[in-house]
């Protein structure tokens, strides 16, 4: 890693809020969960969600399968390799990031990567046979985290004063959701390698469960790394590009990035959230008039999936194209 990007020790906590999502939804929203809700999707892009809905039963129950798999041996991970004829990379599958290649900079992790919808998308010969449970529990995790996204958005409609169904309107049976489970061994020299590099999420939200007590996740603000402390059971959200977009540049959506440590081990949980491919990613038309103009060009969802990933191996992301 460029010593400019290496990692220092001793980064200041970012204030990320805890919203009660019982107080948030339904026509008694309580207007301070609301304004706290408001003002962290301004300026930090995180929010933490407690009273969700999620059994601590089956939050327990998605951490260990997902811990299970990683434990396995390489040879046995690697019947899901994300690789095609050990050369052509593909989104969903396992993949090992712990080595440098062709001059890039990697990520000391391992991740399994897993389309849930649309459902016929689903490759179920990645999605591993043991522990047995493994496909009944992802299934119900991400059922509920998917009615947790459909909770936020109309909340976030609600704030910019929107129709309440204009981004749920995006998202129909034909939406895009990714699992990826995240696991980040100990590392001999954390201040040289990084977990997971700089990045802004693509898509419009993504749903992170981290295991108790496990440091890591930094956010960047104003130039400076904080660190993104996740309180037990709460879910982290994370607004994602095209959710800055269509809010006109209103929400925002952090770069962010994860350290290693040389002594824990960390496993992670993320459901990312993108809008139907044929939807039209661009401000929402009721948040423009002669005095708020757009912030943004605007792209077919269609288009930006096949240009995200590409983007992000560059170290860009497509919302800085679309800047007007």
């Amino acid at each position: 890693m460029p010593p400019q990007d290496r990692p220092s020790a001793g980064a200041a906590a970012a204030p990320i809020p805890v919203i009660d999502l019982g107080r948030l939804s339904g026509p008694n929203a309580d207007a301070q969960e609301a304004a706290k809700l408001r003002s962290a999707l301004e300026t930090w892009g995180f929010f933490m969600v407690s009273n969700h809905g999620i059994e601590t039963s089956a939050m327990d129950a998605m951490m260990n399968v997902s811990r299970e798999f990683f434990r396995k041996p390489a040879e046995e991970k690697q019947k899901y390799t994300s690789l095609i004829n050990g050369e052509r990379f593909r989104v969903q599958g396992y993949r090992n990031e712990l080595v440098k290649s062709d001059g890039l900079t990697l990520n000391w992790s391992h991740r399994l990567s897993l389309q849930i919808e649309p459902e016929d998308a689903r490759s179920l010969h990645l999605w591993p046979n043991h522990p047995e449970t493994f496909r009944d529990v992802l299934i119900e995790y991400s059922s509920k985290t998917k009615a947790i996204r459909d909770l936020i958005l109309r909340a976030m409609a609600n704030l910019l004063k929107l129709d309440e169904n204009y981004f749920t309107n995006r998202f129909t049976n034909k939406a895009l959701a990714l699992a990826r489970l995240g696991y980040y061994p100990s590392c001999p020299r954390p201040d040289l390698v990084l977990g997971f590099k700089p990045h802004c999420d693509g898509g419009a939200l993504s749903i992170l469960f981290v295991e108790e007590h496990t440091r890591g996740l930094q956010v960047l603000k104003d130039g400076n790394w904080y660190d993104v402390l996740c309180e037990p059971y709460t879910l982290l959200i994370n607004i994602a590009e095209c959710m800055e977009i269509m809010s006109n540049g209103i929400f925002k959506s952090p770069t962010h990035r994860v350290l290693t440590n040389a002594v824990k081990e960390r496993f992670s949980v993320v459901i990312f959230y993108g809008v139907d491919e044929e939807t039209m990613i661009e401000p929402a038309p009721g948040l423009l008039d002669e005095k708020r103009l757009a912030k943004y060009g605007k792209v077919k969802s269609s288009d930006y999936y096949a240009s995200v990933f590409g983007q992000f191996r560059q170290g860009k992301t497509i919302k800085d194209t679309l800047k007007v």
